[in-house]
């Protein structure tokens, strides 16, 4: 039988913001162009696959605010999390297979096998 872990409300809200950001700053970073400053565009075909890219107009300055203030936030909820005075509580393996857990949390609960499937 798995372990269930009772995880203090501030750590699942911190490891949930921080999926939210995360998934907020991949969105942006693939809606922007794929350079900060304006670039032509090129086409390499001298390695072992073909790369093109198309000019790129850069980002305005509102656009690397975001991007800076989203990785900012990132680091901090990053930093929260993986020091939470809860991680001090468990040790060795079952600390691995918490953390595991912890970032699934926000998932809901696991699938249970159907009877006689163990």
């Amino acid at each position: 039988m798995a372990t269930t872990y009772d995880f203090p409300s501030d750590l699942l809200a911190g490891q949930e913001e921080l999926h939210q950001v995360r998934a907020e700053l991949s969105a942006l970073l693939k809606r922007l162009p794929w350079s900060v400053e304006p670039l032509d565009g090129f086409s390499d075909d001298n390695g072992w696959r073909k790369v093109e890219r198309p000019a790129s107009p850069g980002w305005s300055a509102d656009e690397q605010a975001e991007v800076e203030k989203l990785r900012q936030r990132e680091r901090e909820l990053a930093v929260f999390v993986s020091t939470h005075r809860y991680w001090s509580e468990t040790t060795g393996p079952d600390r691995v297979q918490a953390r595991s857990e912890l970032k699934h949390a926000h998932d809901g609960p696991p699938p249970q096998a159907p009877p006689g499937d163990a």
